[in-house]
This record gives C-alpha cells, sequence and structure tokens, in this order.
C-alpha cells in the first residue's frame, strides 16, 4: 500500500491513492444505496441562516453528524427527518479504520456526502474550508474516502485564511487526517463532474469517518 505525504501539507495528513480496487469501489457503493433505502439523504441547513448547503448527506455508524437552523450543528442517534436509526458501519470501512489509524476503539459516525453536478445553482456542490470540530475526540484522526467523481482538496493550516495546498483525489483514494493536519482547514474547491459512472445519478460520494467520544 503505496502512501503520500506531500511535504506542502501539514504534519499529519496522509493520501493513500487508489486505496479501494474498482470491485471495493462497487461494493461501497452498494452499501450508501442501502444505507440511505433505510436513512435518506436530506438537505442540511446552516445555523442561524438556514442556508443550505450544497451537499445532500446521510451517515452510517450509532451517531450521525446534522446541521440546521435552529439546532445548529451536533451529533445524534436518530434521523432528522425519519426518526430512525442509522444505518451500522459497513465491513469494508471497519477495516479501512484499523488498517490506517492506531486508534483503539471505532469510529461512530461516517458522513455520507454527495456532491451532485445539479447543486449550488447548476454549478456543482462543493464543500468551503473548515475544520471537523464538533466532536470532543479531537485528538482522534479523521479519515475520508473518495468515490466517484475526482475533487480538488485543499488544506491550510490551523487559522482561517492563508495560504492552502491542493491535492486532486480520485475514486478510491483515501485521506487521513492526524495531529496538526486534523486541526487544519480543509474542503472541496471543485468536483470534475461527469468523469465517472460509479455513482448512482452521478457526482461524487465522500465517506467521512469521525470519533466523537463524549456527547
Amino acid at each position: 500500500m503505496t502512501t503520500r505525504n506531500p511535504p506542502a501539507f501539514p504534519p499529519g495528513f496522509a493520501h493513500y491513492p487508489l486505496y479501494f480496487s474498482p470491485d471495493q469501489q462497487a461494493e461501497l457503493i452498494d452499501t450508501v444505496k442501502a444505507g440511505v433505502a433505510q436513512a435518506p439523504f436530506f438537505q442540511p441547513t446552516m445555523p442561524r441562516t438556514g442556508a443550505p448547503l450544497s451537499v445532500v448527506m446521510s451517515n452510517f455508524g450509532p451517531l450521525g453528524w446534522v446541521t440546521d437552523k435552529d439546532d445548529g450543528y451536533r451529533y445524534q442517534a436518530d434521523h432528522p427527518k425519519t426518526g430512525g436509526p442509522w444505518p451500522d458501519l459497513p465491513r469494508l470501512l471497519k477495516d479501512l479504520w484499523h488498517d490506517v489509524t492506531d486508534w483503539p476503539g471505532l469510529p461512530e459516525a461516517c458522513l455520507i456526502n454527495w456532491y451532485r453536478a445539479s447543486a449550488n445553482d447548476g454549478k456543482g456542490a462543493k464543500m468551503g474550508l473548515h475544520v471537523d470540530n464538533d466532536e470532543h475526540a479531537m485528538g482522534a484522526p479523521v479519515v475520508s474516502v473518495s468515490l466517484g467523481d475526482p475533487a480538488l482538496f485543499r488544506i491550510g493550516g490551523e487559522a482561517r485564511g492563508g495560504k492552502t495546498a491542493g491535492l486532486k483525489l480520485f475514486s478510491g483514494d483515501v485521506v487521513v487526517l492526524a495531529g496538526k493536519a486534523r486541526r487544519s482547514y480543509h474542503g472541496i474547491s471543485k468536483v470534475d463532474y461527469g468523469q465517472s459512472a460509479l455513482v448512482p445519478h452521478g457526482g461524487r460520494i465522500n465517506l467521512t469517518m469521525r470519533v466523537v467520544g463524549a456527547c
């Protein structure tokens, strides 16, 4: 397994190009389809303003990350629309977590973000620079899987603003944010839509595993 750690990226960042084979990517997409049959994609909104995020999302695991105008960013055990539980974390993702991290337990949450070409007034979904800081276990790594259309990932420092470094992520790639990288601003600035037929109805699926800790 080849690992790339670009020198311009913060310590704790790791990139595993094409970690998942085409057959494994198809299996992951099948698990996503089964998962969203139980916990459908929903449109998250920003706190206070209620502005919609350009991605639609669901979750695997005992806790799901949600956000809305009234209650803001949080983790909860039930789907915000159906009230039902989230689907279990798939075996392939459990195996990945044990392979690329030394964290003693499994993540409680795995976000399923769907970047659609039709979102954002037809400009396509993106994800602005942010830090994942709604978790109590900030010392735990974050592990992210890319499926479908390639995307430009950008990461900067621990303060908002300043220079960022970029890396193109392809379907099957895995990224780990640990250490300083875990606390660094990062996002998706562009998706090259129409490059992959893996995702039903097109676009990019991103699976992001997080340890939440005490709630």
